[in-house]
């Protein structure tokens, strides 16, 4: 199977089980994999309907989702969250990285769910 084929998989899987869970209609606009000059690679999820709310409540089975899906692309997240459009609830985009050491360091000095008014974390893997 083709990178685009299995990302086609598995946008549409995670489509379903988001809008399974929250009963309503979430759409995944797109799914990207990535790789950034500074190390980081993952993938960003861009979404539609998605609320601040829905992470709050439904954050464990929406953590378990994303790490899911990440892994059947190979790709094994250190660091999951969520981009949130500034001054709404809107959810931009759920995103899954493997961090690198200088992303890493800049994420593990902050504290708490939202080190940023535009971040939600999900989950940082907190390196030995």
């Amino acid at each position: 199977m083709t990178i685009t084929e299995t990302l086609a998989r598995n946008r549409g899987e995670l489509e379903v089980k988001m809008r399974d869970l929250l009963a309503k209609p979430v759409f995944i606009i797109e799914m990207d994999a990535f790789a950034l000059p500074c190390g980081c690679k993952g993938v960003t999820i861009n979404t539609r309907g998605l609320q601040y709310e829905d992470l709050d409540i439904f954050e464990e089975h929406i953590r378990k989702y994303l790490k899911e899906s990440s892994e059947g692309l190979e790709i094994e997240p250190s660091f999951l969250f969520a981009r949130l459009v500034p001054g709404t609830a809107e959810v931009a985009s759920l995103n899954s990285r493997v961090l690198c050491n200088r992303c890493y360091m800049d994420f593990a000095r902050g504290s708490g769910k939202r080190p940023r008014p535009d971040i939600y974390i999900l989950n940082l893997t907190r390196r030995e």
